[in-house]
């Protein structure tokens, strides 16, 4: 294996991946407002999707290094912007028919508490799978790999969900139900992860060969989770 600790440059490969991961991001994002009934429980529709995005942050995070995956968490975030933007000013627009306007709101006009709630913990959820993912690759020399995605899961998951769930829906419902969809939540995303960590391997695997590149943040510090 080579080992390189220079950017990517035009790979086809990042550029599906990364493709990948900000489409996830968006179709979650809309499909989140789909409340599903999962063998009793009551989960926001995004769970068959958000979690991939976690997947596909280690996964350029451990072949890529911490820059690469931290350009794609930031450029993630601006496209989200930018199709929220444009939902809301498509929901501005005075509809032909009133019915479909009506529905089209119900639907995709979330309100700013949601909006904010979803972009803060998206930003310190993501950062911190990668932050962690690499740090940890690199005082582990880079083995177990399902140790580190896993933990790493555990910790930017968790965060996500007790931002997401506790700004968009507090003083809105009890507090114990507040707990009990944190949670839940976080213990489906984890799960999702773990099962998925076969898969990660192969892709892991194979574009550590194709790309040749498998980069170790070794001065990796806390003033560079953002920059």
């Amino acid at each position: 294996m080579i080992t390189k600790n220079t950017e990517v440059q035009g790979s086809l490969r990042f550029q599906a991946i990364s493709a990948l991961f900000i489409t996830g991001l968006i179709t979650s994002n809309i499909v989140a407002v789909k409340l599903a009934n999962f063998w009793g429980y009551v989960l926001p529709s995004a769970i068959i999707i958000f979690p991939v995005t976690y997947i596909i942050g280690d996964v350029l995070t451990e072949v890529y290094g911490y820059r690469v995956a931290r350009r794609v968490i930031w450029g993630g975030f601006i496209c989200n912007l930018f199709a929220v933007a444009a939902i809301w000013l498509a929901g501005m627009l005075e509809p032909v028919n009133p019915e479909l306007g009506e529905a089209y709101q119900l639907v995709l006009g979330s309100t700013f508490r949601i909006l904010a709630a979803s972009f803060l913990a998206y930003l310190v959820g993501e950062f911190l799978n990668a932050f962690v993912l690499a740090k940890l690759k690199s005082l582990t020399g880079g083995r177990w790999l399902w140790l580190r995605t896993i933990s790493s899961t555990i910790l930017g998951q968790g965060v996500d969900t007790a931002i997401f769930i506790s700004l968009a829906f507090s003083g809105l419902v009890p507090r114990e139900i507040l707990l009990e969809i944190i949670f839940l939540q976080w213990g489906a995303k984890v799960l999702y992860e773990a099962v998925a960590t076969p898969f990660t391997y192969l892709i892991v695997g194979y574009l550590k060969r194709t790309e040749s590149m498998d980069v170790y943040d070794n001065r990796l510090s806390i003033k560079n989770l953002l920059t």
